[in-house]
């Protein structure tokens, strides 16, 4: 399996890691015995968050053992000094181990203080003097944010969505996080499971020398994918750029990458999913969305507020009101006539 140096912190991780979150909605013994394959595979990176329940319990269950041949990445949304070291406490007890290589602030949406004694940066300086965690970085879903964080030299790492729907912009914070010696943790390779293709999705990430992909992993047959793929590595030839090509032109713009930042919703919309629809429909069996439980679910959009919080919290700056009545209109369209195809 292919190692790369993770920038500055000179660990040499894996190309691809294993996202762990998905690992949360199986079973622990499931969960175990796919962590364990990865291992067995040659993975040796695993990123993972205190916020994802039991995800971090499962890695220690499974990897303690091999404790000194991975690297493990967590996160804490903690957002003062005694909040992020309590997250930090328990997220060395859960996965059995005395320290973390890569302690990331996790979804940040503000400016952080590097230099407020209680402040959450403040916490992760005081484990990293006491050696429980070995380098700082930090993820974030807001462009601006993340330049900032790249340019004032706290992290070691940056944490970003990045696929082949990016744009210009957020493959310059990929440039300048190499010339500045950043390690570059790519999230969201699958645009927020609107791309289906892993093929065009790995070669395109290959292209990329700085960038460690992390895959959400849920099933052995998933995870195998992502292993046959770095072994055999197959180049971004014809047709995978002209399914590259096609997605973009189908997805670039002004789509939901299904971050999570606008929920909770008051009047109860699953707004990613629901902004989404079209593309699902259109990219997945659409059969599993005809169903009463996903009819009803749609139409909760027709008790938006228009309170605004969504937008507000957007980091992509999606309308989102305008977007959903639209996906709203499609399904209704598409369930008119299809609904009663399926038995």
């Amino acid at each position: 399996m292919k190692k790369i140096r993770l920038g500055s912190t000179g660990l040499e991780v894996t190309r691809p890691a294993f996202g762990a979150l998905p690992i949360q909605r199986c079973t622990t013994e499931d969960a175990v015995k796919i962590l364990r394959t990865a291992y067995e595979s040659g993975i040796n990176f695993f990123d993972t968050a205190n916020a994802y329940s039991n995800s971090e319990e499962r890695i220690g269950i499974a990897l303690s053992d091999v404790r000194e041949n991975i690297v493990i990445s967590t996160k804490s949304m903690g957002k003062d000094k005694a909040t992020v070291s309590q997250h930090i406490q328990m997220s060395l007890d859960r996965l059995r181990t005395n320290y973390i290589d890569v302690f990331q602030f996790h979804m940040v949406t503000a400016p952080l203080d590097g230099t407020d004694p209680d402040g959450m940066y403040s916490a992760a300086l005081e484990a990293k003097e006491k050696g429980y965690i070995k380098h700082i970085g930090i993820t974030t879903h807001r462009l601006n944010l993340a330049f900032d964080f790249v340019n004032s030299g706290l992290f070691s790492t940056m944490q970003f969505p990045i696929s082949y729907l990016s744009n210009e912009e957020e493959l310059e914070l990929v440039r300048l996080c190499e010339k500045l010696d950043i390690g570059f943790i790519a999230m969201k390779g699958l645009a927020g499971g609107l791309l289906s293709d892993a093929r065009p999705c790995h070669a395109f990430m290959e292209t990329i020398p700085n960038i460690v992909p992390i895959w959400g992993i849920q099933t052995l047959d998933q995870l195998m994918e992502w292993v046959d793929l770095a072994k055999n590595n197959p180049p971004l030839d014809d047709e995978l750029m002209g399914i590259i090509e096609k997605d973009r032109a189908e997805l670039t713009g002004a789509f939901c990458r299904g971050c999570g930042y606008c929920l909770p919703c008051p009047a109860d919309i699953e707004i990613g999913t629901a902004m989404r629809m079209k593309f699902f429909i259109n990219r997945a069996p659409w059969q599993q969305y005809m169903s009463s439980e996903w009819h009803e679910s749609m139409h909760r959009i027709e008790n938006c507020i228009e309170c605004g919080q969504c937008m507000t919290k957007c980091p992509y700056s999606l309308n989102i009101p305008e977007i959903l009545k639209g996906s709203l209109e499609f399904y209704d369209e598409f369930y008119k006539t299809h609904a009663h195809l399926v038995g």
